[in-house]
């Protein structure tokens, strides 16, 4: 199977104009057997998948009980995630996958789908065509 997703046009700036590789993801909340959709930004520089606090909510996930508390660096400096303790199924159009997800401390910030556990399970492929592809990984 394979599902492609066309780059988000983030507008104009001093080199030109910006499009960002994202994809839009489906969690599966394991408390209340609901799922949310996330528009993600596909970042290869990403350690692992980190969401905004509020989806922790939406998902019926507790910071406080149901995660570790930890710290991640990048270029915006170092910030306080929470590791979620338990693997959370996510979906990209058909497929499938049991993931590590950690959440930010805030909520103004852009979801990030990692490799670490999500996009390591893939072959993925970014297009000059300004798209992203997701295959199933193939060996």
């Amino acid at each position: 199977m394979v599902v492609k997703f066309n780059y988000e046009y983030e507008g104009k700036e001093y080199f030109g104009k910006v499009f960002r590789p994202i994809a839009k993801v489906s969690f599966f909340s394991p408390k209340t057997k609901t799922q949310t959709a996330i528009w993600m930004v596909v970042d290869t520089g990403a350690d692992f998948t980190i969401l905004p606090k509020y989806v922790a909510r939406d998902l019926g996930i507790s910071i406080e009980n149901d995660c570790v508390m930890d710290k991640t660096r990048g270029v915006g400096g170092e910030q306080t995630i929470y590791l979620c303790k338990a693997r959370i199924t996510a979906k990209i159009g058909g497929l499938s996958r049991k993931v590590p997800l950690a959440f930010f401390d805030a909520d103004n910030v852009p979801p990030l789908l990692g490799r670490l556990g999500f996009l390591e399970t893939f072959d993925v492929e970014f297009l000059r065509s300004r798209a992203v592809v997701f295959k199933e990984y193939s060996k």
